[in-house]
């Protein structure tokens, strides 16, 4: 055979690689909504910068007529490519192949780009569209999604892992997003769940539709597994490129800076009216953190779940940090279960890849009743505490109004190692708000008053002033500085220089025991 003719063969193989399942099946892709998985990549990657590997491996399996239908790259595309002109390693899955189900090949082309990502040290991104494992192929294939996780849960803080799920997810092929860092869901054509609508039906008797049970809002609203829903597979593919521009590649790097034009010294006058004078009347903290980042732009993690808590990325003086604020504006910022762990996950993640956490606090307490009680608030609750307790990125926190007991403790006090620790001076820091205080110390004296709802009145405002405000805090050292309002942006970006050469360890082991 001469040189043409090997050249049109390798030409051959790689354009059956590239039809994937075939026209048919493309089409069907298409009619769906869907994107095929070499689309997908064309979109999600720079221009040009793919780099494929192992495009023509086959499947070895050899019963139920398998033998007879090889097609090269078996349902996943693989390789690296560049976002933003930075190595990423990725993984499609290809549903017009097999219906993009997970064989023994199939999963070391997955193994391999993950092992190569941590090996030099750049970000793991999976497009997942795939009818789970491959039956023809039984316990082999079910060996690779063990492989696969395996490798996510060594990559977990050493390269950031992002999964977008553009498909169906079930059954096994669940648990590798769930180990990864963040899961961007596509509304109406994505789902994922362990077990689907009919065995359900058979086992519980339970009605359920795909989307009610794993849709992209039952899992950004409900569940807390994915982080971000889109609209389309284009805006998903983007926000992986814009979550990705905040992040290093691997934990021994800085995240990257970005040039900006917004002044560091800029004063925000409306910051001094954002508190309202009435401590029970609720604000969005979002437009807090608007007005203090670069150009406004704040990327929210985990947006429809436990709202009353705001996690998620933005810049200060070009340099990429984590947020985590209460949020006034729903169920008054208390912490409970859900906002408990979506914080402390959040933090974790920040934490491992050098990000700088501010939290803006503003938090009545935890939320009391019986179900969280029951559901195990103690042990969640204490989760965040760990967070923050074992995090050794620099740490600033900004008191806006109520810190009360065990939540004050919790949100990045100066007790729990923060670096710098501010207050407005509507802050109000305590062990619990003026009327739960007075109702407790002044119990017998109100009973016995001739008129208790005017002395009970004259108490709290008593216990207001002298407890319902920085400056006792601030006497002892727990708060560096009450600031004005509208000084926010410029003291954050002070502090965040001073502290850019922080160095905190924690001592040796082999690793702690977060109360799961």
């Amino acid at each position: 055979m001469g040189i043409e003719e090997r050249l049109e063969e390798l030409r051959r193989q790689r354009e059956a690689a590239r039809a994937g399942g075939g026209p048919e099946k493309v089409e069907r892709q298409h009619r769906a909504g869907k994107c095929t998985a070499r689309e997908r990549l064309e979109l999600l990657l720079d221009k040009g910068s793919f780099v494929e590997t192992d495009m023509l491996v086959t499947h070895r399996a050899r019963d139920f007529g398998m033998e007879k239908q090889l097609i090269p790259g078996d349902g996943v595309v693989t390789g690296s490519g560049q976002i933003d002109g930075r190595l990423v390693y990725v993984f499609a899955q290809d549903f017009t192949v097999f219906g993009g189900s997970l064989s023994e090949t199939y999963a070391q082309k997955i193994c391999k780009v993950m092992d190569q990502a941590v090996k030099v040290g750049a970000p793991l991104i999976g497009l997942n569209d795939s009818g789970g494992a491959r039956i023809q192929e039984g316990v082999v294939s079910l060996a690779g999604y063990a492989d696969i996780f395996l490798r996510n849960t060594l990559a977990s803080g050493v390269v950031p892992q992002i999964s977008a799920i553009m498909g169906p997810c079930a059954g096994g092929a669940v648990y590798s997003p769930a180990l990864m860092d963040f899961v961007v869901m596509v509304r109406d054509t994505a789902y994922m769940f362990i077990t689907g609508p009919d065995v359900i039906k058979t086992v519980t008797h339970e009605e359920v539709t795909f989307e009610q049970l794993g849709g992209a809002m039952t899992h950004n609203a409900t569940s807390g597994v994915a982080h971000f829903a889109a609209a389309s597979e284009e805006e998903c593919l983007q926000t992986i490129r814009d979550l990705l521009s905040y992040l290093p590649s691997n934990n021994l790097e800085d995240p990257p800076v970005r040039p900006t034009t917004d002044d560091p010294q800029r004063m925000e006058e409306a910051l001094n009216a954002i508190v309202p004078d009435n401590p029970n009347k609720p604000y969005d903290i979002k437009e807090i953190i608007r007005l203090v980042v670069d150009e406004g732009t704040f990327l929210e993690v985990h947006q429809h779940y436990a709202q009353n808590i705001v996690v998620g990325f933005a810049r200060l003086d070009g340099r990429p940090v984590g947020f985590v604020a209460n949020q006034p504006a729903v169920l008054a910022g208390v912490l409970d279960i859900h906002s408990s762990i979506k914080a402390a996950r959040f933090i974790r993640f920040c934490d491992a890849f050098n990000i700088p956490i501010i939290t803006l606090e503003d938090v009545p307490g935890y939320l009391p009743g019986t179900a969280q009680e029951f559901g195990g608030i103690i042990k969640h609750g204490a989760k965040l505490l760990y967070a923050y307790g074992e995090a050794t990125v620099p740490k600033i926190t900004v008191i806006t109004r109520k810190a009360y007991g065990g939540a004050y403790c919790v949100m990045g006090s100066k007790h729990m190692r923060a670096d710098v620790n501010l207050a407005y001076p509507t802050a109000e820091i305590a062990v619990m708000g003026p009327e739960g205080a007075v109702n407790i110390l002044y119990r017998r004296e109100i009973q016995e008053a001739p008129d208790p709802e005017a002395y009970r009145a004259a108490r709290v405002a008593e216990f207001r002033d002298k407890f319902a405000n920085p400056y006792v805090a601030a006497s002892r050292g727990y708060v560096d500085d009450v600031i004005e309002p509208r000084e926010t942006r410029p003291r954050l970006i002070q502090a965040l220089r001073a502290l850019a050469t922080k160095r905190d360890t924690n001592p040796p082991k082999k690793h702690g025991n977060i109360p799961l």
